[in-house]
């Protein structure tokens, strides 16, 4: 009997740790079920976060989107204020000449006057004095013939004479159609040569005639001319009449 029983005790020496491994293996509680066999303890706290993953590479640029609808006009702004001045450009190049323009029509302009002078020494008197030097008679309107200014352009005129008096008095008178308007006397100084003058502004109509004349007999005439002395009359047109 004590054969026996030795023999089953070693046995069962020899059976017990590979069954407690066994049964220790089939044991282990599973990580998803935690309490599947065992009750399980409370849960961990969270580990630390990781550290960053490295940047990817670029990807390519996709395809051009089609254009948006236009929006909206927004309101007006308010004006900027004003920037400072820039600095002058260069000159240019001169332009090409323009092409010529018509020929305009000229204004009208009223023109009449004279310029006479005296060849005769002592003039007739009572008769108009043919004053024949012509120094300016453009128009013709002064006919050395007679002696006559003859008015073509109704207006205001401007008449003056200046006379050379030797040997005798002067006594002339400027005529207007017929009648005297003014006079003039020069007083004869023996050895001496003297000057006579006189002017006046007239209105005058188309077809008046101004002259001068001696007025008197022959003592009275004392109007001279010679190479280095003369004896003038003149007129012009200030205005015209418009009307």
């Amino acid at each position: 009997m004590r054969g026996l029983a030795g023999f089953l005790l070693c046995l069962l020496l020899l059976v017990a740790p590979h069954c407690t491994e066994v049964s220790a293996q089939d044991s282990q509680p599973d990580p998803k079920t935690p309490c599947a066999n065992w009750m399980g303890g409370p849960p961990g706290y969270p580990g630390h976060n990781g550290l960053p993953g490295r940047d990817g590479k670029d990807g390519k640029d996709g395809l051009k989107g089609e254009k948006g609808e236009e929006g909206v006009q927004g309101p007006k702004g308010d004006q900027g204020e004003m920037g400072v001045p820039g600095q002058e450009g260069p000159r240019g190049f001169p332009g090409y000449p323009g092409q010529k323009g018509e020929k305009g029509e000229g204004a009208f302009v009223y023109r009449s006057a004279f310029s006479v002078g005296l060849t005769e020494r002592a003039p007739h008197p009572n008769v108009p004095i043919r004053f024949n030097k012509i120094f300016y008679n453009e128009q013709s309107h002064y006919d050395a013939s007679t002696g006559k200014f003859l008015c073509n352009i109704p207006g205001t005129y401007y008449f003056a004479y200046h006379l050379t008096v030797y040997l005798t008095d002067v006594k002339v008178s400027l005529y207007k159609k017929d009648k005297v308007v003014i006079f003039t006397y020069d007083q004869f100084q023996k050895n001496n040569v003297d000057q006579a003058s006189g002017s006046v502004l007239l209105h005058l109509n188309s077809g008046d005639e101004v002259w001068l004349q001696v007025y008197g007999e022959g003592d009275n005439n004392g109007i001279y001319a010679d190479n280095i002395n003369d004896s003038t009359f003149m007129g012009f047109l200030l205005y015209p009449d418009m009307d």
